[in-house]
This record gives structure tokens, sequence and C-alpha cells, in this order.
């Protein structure tokens, strides 16, 4: 198969194409910055932001390769902090990378895949997609973007042979926590004093987390079924329960629950 990811420098990412190259599949991936590459993989320079670098990186594989199997939209990042002291511009440049980023890519990837008769979309999402996280506010917000596209483009292509599957992610160890963007000052932990607290406690779930070589197996698993999930929590036992929780127990005690754990 022919199988397009973004952000393929690190983490998830690169866990992701290494799969796949040993799978014996064309890869193709997306990066903005030089990193080492994967023997056999076919690296393409593109931001995110960008949507020329977005349309050059389709039509490079569609040129390559004559067509995309699997496309899966991985890359992102994480801006961390009180809301009230995130920047506006912290907000666009969250959703411009996380959301735009994805839609821009599906943008060139859906006519692709229509006029083939078939393809699989995954996209990346998180845990913090399926509930608001505190000082994460900003990526759930991109998350929650995500998972409402993608529940709306699904159905959209009933009937073209194109599915559309949501990865969740709990807490994982990749490179993702060191790249954090996070706000900070006196004044900040002056007017939320559990934030220091709170952001410790976040990432030391992140490092002791799982490793990504464990989704990579999951979603090696959701290409190669025929008929892929609709999402696919991948976590802990712990957060897989959260994510039911907030389904069945009353707001008011979830947030309660969600206040507690983050030593709120």
């Amino acid at each position: 198969m022919v199988i397009l990811i973004t952000g393929i420098t690190s983490g998830f990412g690169r866990a992701m194409a290494l799969r796949f190259a040993s799978e014996g599949h064309q890869v193709f991936g997306t990066h903005r910055r030089d990193c080492e590459q994967i023997p056999g993989v076919c690296y393409i320079r593109a931001e995110a932001e960008s949507d020329e670098d977005c349309r050059a990186a389709v039509n490079q594989v569609l040129s390559t390769a004559g067509r995309i199997d699997v496309f899966i939209s991985n890359a992102g990042f994480g801006i961390g902090g009180p809301l009230e002291f995130c920047s506006l511009e912290d907000a666009r440049r969250q959703m411009d990378v996380n959301w735009m980023g994805m839609v821009r890519f599906l943008h060139y990837v859906i006519p692709a895949m229509r006029s083939q008769g078939g393809g699989k979309i995954l996209c990346m999402s998180s845990i913090g997609g399926l509930m608001g996280l505190p000082f994460q506010g900003l990526y759930s917000a991109s998350k929650f973007a995500v998972e409402g596209y993608c529940e709306a483009l699904r159905l959209e292509l009933r009937g073209t042979g194109i599915t559309v599957t949501v990865i969740e992610p709990g807490d994982f160890h990749t490179s993702f926590t060191a790249r954090r963007q996070s706000v900070s000052g006196p004044e900040v932990e002056k007017a939320y004093p559990t934030y220091c607290k709170s952001l410790a406690s976040i990432e030391s779930d992140e490092t002791n987390g799982l490793k990504p070589e464990y989704l990579a197996a999951k979603v090696s698993r959701i290409v190669a079924s025929r008929r892929p999930p609709y999402t696919c929590v991948v976590a802990n036992l712990e957060q897989k329960l959260s994510v039911i929780l907030k389904l069945l127990l009353p707001k008011r005690l979830f947030a309660a629950i969600l206040a507690s754990y983050y030593k709120l």
C-alpha cells in the first residue's frame, strides 16, 4: 500500500513510518526540520501551516506512486498553560497546525481517494479531544475540532469506499512533552497556584507513558482491517476507564474527579 504520514520526525510519526516500512509498504512522510531518515521512506519537507506545501506534498506522492491508499494525519504540537494567559496568537497557531493542518491535507487527499475508488484516512486526536484537560485547553480544543470534523466527514464519505478512523492516544513517552510550549511567569503562578503542580503531574504521566511503538502496532492492525473502527482509544486501562466514565457519569461529578486527578 501507498501510505502518506504527516509529521514523521519523531514520536508517533516516526514509529508508524518504521512499522509500515518494515511491513513492505511504500511510505511517504512529511517533516519540517532535519532528522535521521528511515531507509526506504520518502521524506517530503512540508509545513502543515502552508496550503502550498500540503498541496505539493500530496501531488508529489501521486506523481511518484500514482495513488494514496492510506493517509495518516499526525503532525501536531501542544501549548500548555492557563487559558487566560495563552495569547490569541497561541490559539491561532495551535488550531492552525493541529486542526487546519489536517484539513489542508485532506482537501487534496480526498479527491485523489475518490477518483481511485477508496482509501483509508486516519486522524490523530487524543483523549484530550474527548474531555477538556485543565492547562491544556488549547490542545484539547484543537483535538475536539478534529473529532467533530471527522465525525461529519465520515458521514459525507459513506458509499465512496473511503473510511475515516480517529485515533485517541492517552499518555505516551515521546518528544511531545519536551516540545510542549508552556506559558510561565510569576503572574501565572500567582493567579493559578496549582498550575505548576498540575503541569508536573501531566509531564510525569507522559514520561512514564506507553511507547510509541505500541500505538504504531495498533495503527498497523487498523490499516490492515477490512472494516476499520470509527475511533480507537490507545491508552492504559486507567485512561480508557476515564473515557467510559465521561460518558456515564453526571458532568459535575466527572469534573470533580478530573479536578482531583490534576490536583486543582
